[in-house]
This record gives structure tokens, C-alpha cells and sequence, in this order.
């Protein structure tokens, strides 16, 4: 009966360090998530006065490319043109 006791308990202190690094990591993510989104900006790209691209920009890294004509290009360009 003892061995039963200890194997037990090692499931369950098995079964609390994972716990633990699955909150863990958790957070970790959610504070990454959190500090991407904090540092996201928009760049205008202009060619003879129209916007031919919207560049989202995380500091000084470029995370992607947005079409001005796409649903969420108009959308980003209807921001700024409000906010101007």
C-alpha cells in the first residue's frame, strides 16, 4: 500500500510542475502579445501623392505589407483621415 502512496504522489507533484509550466508559459505569451500589440504602427508608402502601400511596423521591424485597396486597408486610411 505504501507503493501506491508514493507512486501517487509523484503523479501528483508530476502533474503540479506541469501545471505550473503550462501557467507559466501561459503568461509568457500573454506578455508577448501584450508588447506586440503595444508597439504596432502604420506607415504611409506615397507615389505621386497616393498611397500605394501601408506598412504595419513593430519599432523599426517591418511585420507585413497592406494593400491600401484591401477592406482592411480602407479601413486603417479612414482612421487616419478622421483623426487628421
Amino acid at each position: 500500500m505504501s507503493e501506491n502512496a508514493a507512486i501517487t504522489a509523484e503523479e501528483t507533484n508530476a502533474e503540479a510542475t506541469e501545471n505550473t509550466q503550462n501557467t507559466e508559459e501561459a503568461v509568457q505569451t500573454a506578455e508577448e502579445t501584450a508588447q506586440n500589440t503595444e508597439d504596432v504602427s502604420y506607415h504611409a508608402v506615397e507615389k505621386d501623392g497616393s498611397v500605394t502601400a501601408i506598412w504595419e511596423m513593430q519599432g523599426q521591424k517591418h511585420l507585413r505589407t497592406i494593400d491600401p485597396r484591401s477592406n482592411e486597408g480602407k479601413q486603417i486610411l479612414a482612421l487616419f483621415e478622421t483623426a487628421a
